[in-house]
């Protein structure tokens, strides 16, 4: 029988929660349970705690086995174990970074949340997280700066540096893992965080309505102009003319997932190797539908 998790208590409702609700609401395929500190992550029917992902090469084969398996029953051939290595972290990573980006973008709140406080579940449908919360940082107006945890910091770029940071001290464990099977190095794995964390909310915010999306891109601007590290490249957000001269926004993504190995006529709308002509066209059948 699945793995039930414990519902969330009260006292464990944090500043959080009020984003993680909205994310759900306008994502159902995604829910965050945040659990009670001295109740166990989930590790067993499906659940991985992200550091034992980080950290034990047993637990990251099986991982992989589920992405693997997956591939071959969808696209009958077998992937290489690059591009199931990759396609593991993707999914991983996606909704991982909206754990930080999600209160950051809706309620101004950063949580903090090492490799240890969160575990994943992709495997019986809707992508489920859970976390144990920890520090927040907030800016000094928020109410939840009285909250145990919190502290404050004193502007919003101080506020994106404490987001770049709680991302990167989340990912950087789960890099070193997931690397040398990817057989890329820092540049191209920060590449990829650095696409996680701006299609994540962008798509978000899309849901949430074309004001909150057209927003979304100019705080994904500030967030990561291009000149922060470990992250490399800025959203690259533009926008493109349709045959009838309709806006189509798209962006220039820093990484390629590398599905075109199982798919090469296939590629994704904002991949580096799709020409805009193929990205006008696909586009303009995405609007139409």
């Amino acid at each position: 029988m699945p793995t039930q998790l414990p519902a969330p208590r009260q006292a464990v409702a944090s500043a959080v929660t009020a984003s993680y609700a909205r994310l759900t609401e306008a994502l159902p395929a995604l829910t965050v349970t945040e659990l009670p500190p001295h109740t166990p992550l989930p590790a067993t029917d499906g659940w991985i705690r992200a550091a034992d992902l980080a950290e034990n090469a047993t637990a990251l084969d099986a991982f992989l086995a589920w992405d693997d398996e997956q591939v071959l029953r969808d696209h009958r051939q077998q992937g290489r174990p690059d591009v199931i290595a990759g396609f593991g972290l993707h999914r991983y990573a996606w909704p991982a970074a909206l754990l930080f980006t999600a209160p950051w973008f809706l309620h101004r709140r950063v949580p903090r949340y090492p490799v240890t406080h969160v575990s994943y579940d992709r495997t019986r449908g809707p992508m489920a997280l859970a976390v144990h919360p920890g520090a927040l940082a907030c800016l000094p107006d928020d109410p939840a700066a009285a909250l145990p945890g919190a502290y404050t910091v004193p502007d919003e770029e101080s506020l994106r540096a404490e987001l770049r940071d709680a991302i990167a001290e989340h990912m950087a464990p789960l890099l070193t893992a997931f690397g040398p099977r990817m057989r890329r190095r820092g540049r191209a794995l920060w590449g990829m965080v650095t696409d996680e964390i701006v299609e994540g909310i962008w798509y978000v915010a899309e849901l949430l309505g074309e004001s909150e999306k057209r927003r979304a891109e100019r705080e994904l601007e500030r967030l990561l102009p291009g000149t922060v590290k470990p992250y490399v490249g800025s959203p690259a957000f533009r926008v493109l003319a349709g045959p009838d001269g309709a806006a189509l926004p798209t962006r220039d993504r820093v990484s390629c997932c590398m599905y075109y190995t199982l798919a090469p006529d296939d590629t994704c709308v904002t991949c580096p190797r799709t020409c805009d002509t193929d990205r006008i066209a696909k586009l303009t059948v995405a609007a139409a539908s």
